[in-house]
């Protein structure tokens, strides 16, 4: 089963027809596209706005072949959507849960970074 399936199937509006086990791997599977560095650069970025692969090269500064090669996986795990805009490619988070993961993945890494209290 490809990963943009199982990213698709743990949003079903039914959870319980979506075995718990099925719902934790695509879980693990959208946290590891997340644990690379490049692709957490990305995924920042593009919750702030749509972006081409010029803008997302010169904010995450990879080298561009790089970046398009770890846009394609997030692609192709239904992450990202992409459109046409002349002739350039437009990239952009497929939902909004995504932007607020990398967020609070952030969040955390600062109060890690600065001792901050914990908080709910």
């Amino acid at each position: 089963m490809s990963a943009s399936k199982h990213l698709s199937d743990a949003h079903s509006p039914h959870p319980h027809t979506t075995g718990e086990d099925e719902r934790l791997d695509v879980a693990v599977a959208v946290l590891t596209l997340l644990a690379d560095r490049t692709r957490l650069a990305l995924l920042k970025q593009l919750g702030a706005g749509d972006a081409d692969v010029t803008t997302l090269t010169e904010a995450c500064g990879a080298a561009r072949p790089s970046v398009s090669q770890h846009l394609a996986k997030l692609r192709l795990a239904g992450l990202v959507a992409t459109r046409k805009d002349g002739r350039r490619v437009v990239y952009s988070l497929r939902h909004g849960h995504l932007r607020r993961l990398v967020d609070e993945a952030l969040n955390v890494a600062d109060h890690q970074l600065g001792a901050l209290p914990p908080h709910d």
